[in-house]
């Protein structure tokens, strides 16, 4: 009997008809992730994607190798629409730096089991986050030898080598923060409504530098005033 082949859409799904979240907060934290990674590298050449699915490597039959991590970050790689990341249409780059935000239904065993396939494929920072017990943990992958570092609660703050993002646990759970140290906002909360405020700082910052400038050239020391 012959086999049938099978066809590159069958073997690369866009889909694999799983929910995105399995809960409110669990959504609210990915959009709020990938809301303010896309903000954070808006300047840069960087793919972030939520519940997209991953097929690191091409094969010509099942089993075909995939994830779905709740948002990944591929640096080196333009932004814009993707049915799916299939690594061998990407230049063969991992995405660098995954998420995943965990809801009841979620097992250890099952977080264990997408990090042994984050680290087979490359994978440098994996970081896990549940909200209900306010756990916080990653792996991080050091670049001298190739070993994986297990991140705790005991080390927060940590901040991402990559992103430069920094992680801290509070009372009422995690928060995230922007390099320079702004915290990341609600989805609900308009970037760009941020982005005009500090367009407004650094104007104001302008014209103080050039009426101090002007001082100088009258001969008069700011400092004096």
């Amino acid at each position: 009997m012959v086999q049938t082949p099978f066809s590159y859409d069958t073997l690369y799904p866009d889909s694999d008809g799983q929910p995105m979240a399995d809960n409110t907060e669990q959504y609210e934290w990915i959009v709020r992730l990938v809301t303010n990674l896309k903000h954070l590298l808006k300047d840069e050449m960087a793919f972030v994607a939520g519940d997209l699915l991953w097929y690191p490597v091409k094969v010509e039959e099942p089993p075909v190798p995939r994830q779905a991590p709740d948002v990944m970050v591929a640096l080196g790689r333009p932004p814009g629409y993707r049915g799916s990341y299939k690594q061998w249409e990407e230049d063969n780059v991992a995405p660098q730096v995954v998420f995943e935000i965990l809801s009841p239904t979620n097992t250890r065993r099952e977080m264990a089991e997408k990090q042994k396939f984050y680290e087979d494929y490359g994978v440098l920072e994996s970081y896990y986050y549940d909200p209900e017990r306010q756990d916080f943990w990653g792996f991080v992958r050091q670049q001298s030898d190739d070993i994986y570092t297990l991140i705790t609660a005991l080390y927060l703050p940590w901040t991402s080598p990559l992103l430069q993002i920094r992680f801290e646990l509070f009372e009422d759970g995690l928060t995230v923060f922007y390099p320079n140290g702004e915290p990341f906002t609600d989805p609900e909360t308009s970037l760009l409504e941020r982005d005009q405020v500090k367009a407004e700082r650094d104007q104001a910052q302008t014209k103080l530098n050039q009426a101090l400038v002007k001082l100088q050239e009258l001969g008069i020391d700011p400092d004096t005033l």
